[in-house]
């Protein structure tokens, strides 16, 4: 199909999905037909989280609109008022820019504001990322929910087509394409194991473990016990860590009060808001394993062939390579998986091993069906399909 002058408008609302769009945009801004609209918000514009907008502005991307969403409490009240806030900032967006394409990737609160908010607008929706389970959080229901708000579904592995299919998307609609944060490990600079440590201070002759903890939303109660169990078995583990923030999730400042204690106590711990696209990719290649319960270790991580301690049921459901090792929030059940993924031999396993969400080609794929696809009529008319 000949390609049409269109207006795509992107949003980005983490540090997380920046990662995994941002390959899409570098397609999308070197396409000729294609002007691309930035829409950025969430974490992004908040200092707790690192205000992660500057990084995208330094990077030389122009940004359309800014959406200040978030409240500054956690609580179940103050993410549902993050939302709608988000909603009305988005209609505003739309209504300003008129776009005639809305690409949003993922399972975010802030992304289902996105997509709710295209629908009075006839704005098509593509999404990201959708068909995947991740049982033991809302997440589940946002990344299902965004699907039926969306128009084309570009999604990273057979069995999550398979899935949108099922819940009545037709199949003309729906793409396997990969994970498009896959490409950014094919194309991104490497640092040598000297720049790291000396960029993150850490040192260079210690083994290194990177952990990720978010909240798991549908047991947020218990977010206090579930991490300090995770920092009581750090304890026992001989190694420097470099921990990140966890998202901006109910419980999600309880996580960073003991991740702040943890760090203040040990000066082999590096704690960061926000390490950056490039040092994060270039920290995978040299780290000893990844624990936590952060997708990353799930996509990105059998890339690097990176040994993953899984911990707690957050990811439940998601497709996983041989390099997880799935533990329970308890103590001693992590230090067990951690001793296992250290074991010689544990990582010897991985070598070769294929990463079951994609070739790193994702974007090109993404972006030739986003400057083809027919604007007409059809594709906002949805027909439900058994």
């Amino acid at each position: 199909m000949s390609e049409m002058p269109r207006t795509v408008a992107v949003v980005s609302v983490s540090r997380s999905d920046w990662g995994h769009l941002r390959s899409v945009l570098i397609e999308l801004r070197a396409s000729p037909h294609v002007h691309l609209l930035l829409f950025v918000g969430g974490m992004h514009l908040a200092a707790a989280f690192g205000r992660s907008v500057d990084l995208i502005e330094a990077e030389g991307w122009p940004i359309a609109e800014r959406i200040d969403m978030l409240e500054p409490l956690d609580s179940p009240e103050a993410v549902a008022t993050s939302i709608g806030r988000g909603m009305a900032g988005f209609a505003r967006a739309y209504a300003r820019h008129r776009p005639d394409l809305l690409l949003v990737l993922g399972d975010r609160f802030e992304m289902l504001s996105a997509a709710v908010a295209a629908l009075p607008f006839v704005l098509p929706v593509a999404h990201v990322h959708g068909g995947e389970v991740t049982e033991g959080a809302i997440d589940n229901q946002i990344r299902h929910a965004i699907t039926k708000c969306s128009h084309l579904h570009f999604v990273s592995a057979e069995p999550h087509a398979r899935r949108v299919a099922a819940m009545g998307e037709e199949n003309w609609r729906i793409h396997t394409v990969g994970a498009p944060g896959l490409d950014r490990i094919r194309t991104a600079p490497v640092l040598s194991r000297a720049e790291v440590a000396q960029r993150l201070g850490v040192a260079e002759t210690d083994r290194w473990l990177v952990v990720t903890f978010h909240p798991v939303t549908l047991e947020y109660r218990e977010t206090g016990r579930h991490v300090e169990e995770l920092l009581a078995a750090l304890e026992k583990v001989d190694a420097s860590f470099v921990v990140t923030y966890p998202n901006a999730d109910t419980a999600g400042r309880t996580v960073i009060r003991h991740l702040e204690e943890f760090a203040g106590r040990h000066p082999r711990v590096r704690l960061i808001r926000n390490l950056g696209d490039g040092v994060y990719l270039s920290l995978l290649r040299h780290v000893d394993a990844m624990i936590g319960n952060s997708s990353s270790g799930l996509i990105e991580a059998p890339s690097f062939e990176l040994p993953v301690v899984n911990v707690g049921a957050r990811q439940a459901g998601r497709l996983r390579a041989a390099n997880v090792v799935d533990v329970e929030p308890e103590r001693d059940e992590i230090v067990a998986g951690i001793d296992a993924v250290l074991a010689p031999g544990f990582r010897d396993g991985l070598r070769g091993m294929t990463n079951p969400y994609g070739d790193g080609h994702a974007a090109e794929r993404i972006v030739r069906i986003l400057r083809t696809v027919d604007l007409g009529p059809r594709l906002a008319r949805k027909r439900e399909v058994e």
